[in-house]
């Protein structure tokens, strides 16, 4: 376990990643929050409640929901990360630099000081907090028909884990609002359906180290999470929707995959023996796969390459040509996550102006060119972070291996090798031998170099 940590540790520090943050960026951050004013606006008899991942403490949302007719209206609470970061100053500086909250295996990276994302902005339960507060009307399908977009205070009644807001709409204890999250994230789902969406339900995977072994524990999303993405995937497309209306903005877009990419995606899920129908959009073929099943989950990870190209798009006066994110099958904007993500506080003020009829601030209209640059490289550190960490983690899961055979499925060939897929434990890795794509093998752990992290198959 030394090993594994000791090389997480480097790829932080080889990323130049760390917690703590300058003494001028604390300093004002304990400042602005000591001096911080509430809107007067008052939404605290709205029962809001959060639901996030266990031992959570940076909350960007907060959500109710209440029956209106035939229809529904959701109220959607995002943290005021504005309310406490000067433009300009140290702390937004810093944001900058970091661009979003870094998730490593050994702990996470804040983008803001913990003064700010995990007391005075966290909608923390039982708290009155300064929020972006979203309103929806939606008919009986969930289709949205009116959205208001306001600055108010608010406050949560509970936090609830995923596990424990599944758990009370399962077993009938959840109170309205709670048991319509999954009324509407049920429809949601549909009208996503509808409109040609997709998105991939790749499990949770975590290490832990027991009798002298790693051993990777794989989560399956609970159908909980999936309904309350579909609140914030609604507010990222209203958001998107006012931007454009407003004339200014930034968008977070995604080309469709080419034809190139569809048929090689077709073929490989053909050779792992989970077929793709011709006459099936991909969204829902993706939504079909059982993550719990080998094969299956092998699809979902090569389904990675239908989702590439993610970008950000800026612009003040003319609108882009590019403005589509393929993935949710229609203009999108990052807006729900301001505590862990620098782009979303912009896109807030930029809503709230367009909303009210006032001018977009200047700061937010000078940062617009330069945000997507900021946004890419931080996004480039997250990717690398990522890789390396799952590189590591894979070769510590095997490294007490070497020379055992294993059950492998070939997800790729080249000459003299190619990649695999193993089915217990669910990881990726290099194979030396003539394959064939969609091949099941027996494969000899060759090596497994936790510092590197790299691991090798034989034939």
């Amino acid at each position: 376990m030394q090993l594994l940590a000791h090389t997480l540790a480097t790829i932080r520090a080889d990323l130049e990643l760390t917690e703590d943050f300058p003494p001028e960026v604390e300093a004002e951050a304990a400042a602005t929050v000591e001096s911080a004013v509430l809107p007067p606006d008052d939404l605290t008899a709205i029962g809001f409640v959060t639901i996030d991942p266990e031992g959570s403490t940076d909350l960007d949302q907060a959500v109710h929901i209440a029956r209106s007719g035939d229809g529904f209206v959701v109220s959607y609470a995002i943290a005021d990360v504005p309310l406490f970061v000067p433009p300009g100053g140290a702390v937004d500086a810093e944001a900058r630099r970091r661009g979003q909250t870094m998730y490593a295996p050994d702990g996470r990276i804040p983008l803001h000081p913990t003064v700010i994302s995990e007391g005075a902005a966290s909608l923390l339960a039982g708290e009155t907090r300064s929020a972006y507060v979203w309103t929806f009307e939606l008919d009986a399908a969930t289709n949205v028909t009116a959205t208001t977009l306001r600055r108010a205070q608010v406050r949560s009644r509970q936090q609830l884990t995923y596990a424990e807001a599944q758990a009370s709409i399962d077993d009938g204890s959840a109170d309205e609002s709670l048991q319509l999250l999954k009324e509407v994230g049920l429809g949601r789902i549909e009208v996503e359906r509808e409109r040609g969406g997709a998105s991939l339900n790749r499990p949770d995977e975590e290490v832990e180290f027991e009798g002298g072994h790693y051993l990777l524990v794989r989560r399956d999303p609970l159908p909980v999470e999936e309904w309350n993405a579909q609140i914030s995937l609604m507010t990222g497309m209203a958001a998107a929707a006012i931007m454009l209306d407003g004339g200014v903005g930034i968008l977070r877009t995604m080309p469709a995959p080419d034809d190139e990419t569809l048929e090689n995606f077709r073929r490989q899920v053909a050779a792992l023996g989970c077929p793709w129908p011709t006459d099936q959009a991909y969204g829902e073929y993706l939504r079909e796969l059982d993550p719990a099943e080998p094969r299956a989950l092998a699809a979902i990870h090569a389904a990675t390459s239908l989702f590439r190209g993610a970008g950000y798009t800026a612009f003040d006066g003319e609108l882009p040509e590019e403005r589509l994110q393929a993935a949710v099958a229609a203009p999108y904007a990052h807006t729900t996550a301001p505590l862990r993500r620098l782009l979303d506080r912009f896109v807030l003020v930029t809503c709230e102006a367009l909303t009210a009829g006032q001018p977009v601030p200047e700061w937010v209209r000078e940062a617009l060119p330069t945000l997507p640059k900021e946004m890419g490289r931080s996004d480039g550190v997250a990717s690398r972070l990522d890789r390396a960490s799952v590189d590591a983690i894979e070769a510590a899961l095997l490294s007490d291996r070497i020379g055992e055979q294993f059950d492998v499925i070939v997800t790729g060939a080249k000459n003299g090798g190619g990649s695999i897929q193993l089915t217990d434990p669910v990881v990726t890795a290099s194979i030396e031998g003539e394959v064939t794509a969609g091949d099941s093998v027996r494969a000899t752990l060759v090596s497994a170099d936790i510092a590197s992290g790299t691991v090798v198959f034989r034939l």
